[in-house]
């Protein structure tokens, strides 16, 4: 399926997102129909990313990067969001000046039904297994 572009809209604008963008500073996201199964799983496959997909999961709403406590440097933290973000895993809007994150879940429920919902089971076990937070 291709994507519909509107031919005057200069190639440097960020590409639509199918979540509601907040006045002023706005993040780019790909549309529901651009996010591509290998770009999901690369973001999955970080232990930090991963860290915070199920800490999205679990609190089910829209949390501040400030929340997260990875223990990496700030930049790496904001490689790891980035990376999620631009992959379609989750969404990313300025609320004042605190950057929230939420996790896309109907968006990757519907284009690949189960596979969440079987990465965060996986991992689950895998803590249990090895123990300690590995992701």
């Amino acid at each position: 399926m291709q994507t519909q572009t509107t031919p005057t809209a200069p190639q440097s604008q960020p590409r639509a997102s199918s979540q509601p963008q907040a006045a002023g500073r706005s993040l780019e996201h790909p549309r529901s129909e651009e996010i591509r199964l290998e770009d999901v799983l690369h973001a999955l496959s970080d232990p930090m990313r991963m860290r915070v997909v199920r800490t999205l999961a679990e609190e089910n709403c829209e949390l501040s990067c400030s929340v997260f406590d990875l223990p990496v440097s700030k930049s790496t933290t904001t490689h790891h969001f980035r990376v999620l973000r631009e992959c379609g895993v989750i969404h990313q809007i300025y609320r004042g000046t605190a950057k929230m994150s939420a996790l896309r879940r109907a968006d990757l429920d519907a284009l690949f039904p189960g596979l969440l919902d079987s990465v965060l089971a996986a991992a689950a076990l895998q803590e249990g297994r090895l123990g300690g937070d590995r992701g």
